[in-house]
Protein backbone atom coordinates (compact mmCIF):
# COMPACT_ATOMS: atom_id res chain seq x y z
CA UNK A 1 0.00 0.00 0.00
CA UNK A 2 1.39 3.39 -0.99
CA UNK A 3 -1.70 5.54 -0.63
CA UNK A 4 -4.24 5.80 2.20
CA UNK A 5 -6.96 5.84 -0.46
CA UNK A 6 -6.09 2.18 -1.15
CA UNK A 7 -7.10 1.07 2.36
CA UNK A 8 -10.48 -0.72 2.11
CA UNK A 9 -12.08 1.18 5.01
CA UNK A 10 -11.27 4.55 3.47
CA UNK A 11 -12.00 3.40 -0.06
CA UNK A 12 -15.49 2.13 0.84
CA UNK A 13 -16.25 5.30 2.81
CA UNK A 14 -15.29 7.42 -0.22
CA UNK A 15 -17.49 5.24 -2.45
CA UNK A 16 -20.44 5.69 -0.06
CA UNK A 17 -20.04 9.42 -0.50
CA UNK A 18 -19.98 8.95 -4.26
CA UNK A 19 -16.41 10.24 -4.55
CA UNK A 20 -15.32 13.83 -4.22
CA UNK A 21 -13.83 13.17 -0.78
CA UNK A 22 -10.48 11.74 0.29
CA UNK A 23 -8.38 10.67 3.27
CA UNK A 24 -8.42 14.19 4.80
CA UNK A 25 -12.20 14.16 4.72
CA UNK A 26 -12.07 10.68 6.27
CA UNK A 27 -9.98 12.02 9.17
CA UNK A 28 -12.38 14.94 9.65
CA UNK A 29 -15.33 12.56 9.74
CA UNK A 30 -13.74 9.97 12.03
CA UNK A 31 -11.21 11.74 14.23
CA UNK A 32 -10.96 14.75 16.44
CA UNK A 33 -8.33 17.29 17.38
CA UNK A 34 -7.12 15.11 20.25
CA UNK A 35 -6.35 12.26 17.85
CA UNK A 36 -4.49 14.64 15.55
CA UNK A 37 -2.40 16.03 18.41
CA UNK A 38 -1.60 12.52 19.68
CA UNK A 39 -0.57 11.40 16.18
CA UNK A 40 1.64 14.45 15.81
CA UNK A 41 3.71 13.18 18.76
CA UNK A 42 3.91 9.72 17.20
CA UNK A 43 5.18 11.17 13.94
CA UNK A 44 7.41 13.84 15.52
CA UNK A 45 8.43 12.52 18.94
CA UNK A 46 10.42 14.14 21.68
CA UNK A 47 13.73 12.64 22.68
CA UNK A 48 15.80 12.56 25.85
CA UNK A 49 19.52 12.04 26.06
CA UNK A 50 20.65 9.84 28.94
CA UNK A 51 24.23 8.66 29.48
CA UNK A 52 25.03 8.89 25.79
CA UNK A 53 21.79 7.22 24.68
CA UNK A 54 19.12 9.02 22.68
CA UNK A 55 15.72 7.71 23.69
CA UNK A 56 12.15 8.32 22.64
CA UNK A 57 10.79 10.22 25.65
CA UNK A 58 7.92 7.76 25.96
CA UNK A 59 10.39 4.86 26.20
CA UNK A 60 12.48 6.35 29.00
CA UNK A 61 11.89 5.33 32.59
CA UNK A 62 14.91 5.57 34.87
CA UNK A 63 14.85 2.17 36.58
CA UNK A 64 14.05 0.35 33.33
CA UNK A 65 16.87 2.21 31.58
CA UNK A 66 19.34 1.28 34.34
CA UNK A 67 18.27 -2.35 34.17
CA UNK A 68 18.79 -2.53 30.39
CA UNK A 69 22.08 -0.59 30.61
CA UNK A 70 23.38 -3.19 33.06
CA UNK A 71 21.93 -6.15 31.14
CA UNK A 72 23.42 -4.89 27.84
CA UNK A 73 26.81 -3.96 29.37
CA UNK A 74 26.33 -0.26 28.58
CA UNK A 75 26.19 -0.84 24.80
CA UNK A 76 24.50 2.37 23.65
CA UNK A 77 23.26 1.03 20.30
CA UNK A 78 21.72 -2.08 21.89
CA UNK A 79 20.10 -0.09 24.70
CA UNK A 80 18.60 2.36 22.21
CA UNK A 81 17.36 -0.38 19.87
CA UNK A 82 15.78 -2.23 22.80
CA UNK A 83 13.99 0.75 24.31
CA UNK A 84 13.12 2.81 21.22
CA UNK A 85 10.37 0.61 19.82
CA UNK A 86 6.96 1.44 18.44
CA UNK A 87 4.99 -1.76 17.99
CA UNK A 88 2.30 -0.76 15.50
CA UNK A 89 -0.18 -3.45 16.54
CA UNK A 90 -0.18 -2.10 20.11
CA UNK A 91 -1.57 1.29 19.14
CA UNK A 92 -4.31 0.28 16.71
CA UNK A 93 -6.63 -2.69 16.36
CA UNK A 94 -6.49 -4.51 13.07
CA UNK A 95 -7.61 -7.79 11.60
CA UNK A 96 -5.38 -10.61 10.46
CA UNK A 97 -5.98 -9.85 6.79
CA UNK A 98 -3.60 -8.82 4.01
CA UNK A 99 -5.03 -5.28 3.72
CA UNK A 100 -4.41 -4.59 7.41
CA UNK A 101 -0.89 -6.05 7.26
CA UNK A 102 -0.11 -3.74 4.32
CA UNK A 103 -1.66 -0.79 6.15
CA UNK A 104 0.49 -1.48 9.23
CA UNK A 105 3.59 -1.64 7.04
CA UNK A 106 2.61 1.64 5.34
CA UNK A 107 2.11 3.32 8.72
CA UNK A 108 5.44 1.95 10.01
CA UNK A 109 7.25 3.24 6.92
CA UNK A 110 5.76 6.71 7.43
CA UNK A 111 6.76 6.71 11.12
CA UNK A 112 10.30 5.59 10.25
CA UNK A 113 10.67 8.44 7.76
CA UNK A 114 9.44 11.08 10.18
CA UNK A 115 11.50 9.69 13.07
CA UNK A 116 14.57 9.88 10.86
CA UNK A 117 13.80 13.51 10.04
CA UNK A 118 13.06 14.37 13.69
CA UNK A 119 16.32 12.78 14.86
CA UNK A 120 18.30 14.61 12.16
CA UNK A 121 16.67 17.91 13.12
CA UNK A 122 17.35 17.52 16.83
CA UNK A 123 20.78 15.87 16.57
CA UNK A 124 22.28 17.20 13.31
CA UNK A 125 25.81 16.03 14.13
CA UNK A 126 24.85 12.50 15.11
CA UNK A 127 23.79 9.65 12.82
CA UNK A 128 20.96 7.21 13.49
CA UNK A 129 19.72 3.98 11.98
CA UNK A 130 15.94 4.05 11.86
CA UNK A 131 14.53 0.74 10.76
CA UNK A 132 11.45 -1.43 10.62
CA UNK A 133 11.66 -4.90 12.07
CA UNK A 134 9.12 -7.47 11.01
CA UNK A 135 7.57 -9.69 13.66
CA UNK A 136 4.78 -12.24 13.70
CA UNK A 137 2.56 -9.58 15.30
CA UNK A 138 3.42 -6.81 12.84
CA UNK A 139 6.05 -4.17 12.20
CA UNK A 140 8.18 -2.56 14.89
CA UNK A 141 9.79 0.83 14.26
CA UNK A 142 13.03 1.34 16.15
CA UNK A 143 16.16 3.47 16.06
CA UNK A 144 19.66 3.49 17.46
CA UNK A 145 22.80 5.55 17.05
CA UNK A 146 24.86 4.78 13.96
CA UNK A 147 28.13 3.00 14.60
CA UNK A 148 31.05 5.38 14.32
Amino acid sequence: MNDPMDYPGIKSWVEEWGGGVDYLDYVKGHGDLGIMVAFSRIFWPRFVEVEGCVLWDRAYEESNFKSWRESLSGNIRKIEATLNQLRVWQIVDSDDVEEDWRAQEFFAACVAKTWSAALSAEFPHRGFDVRIIGSEDGPIVTFSSRAT
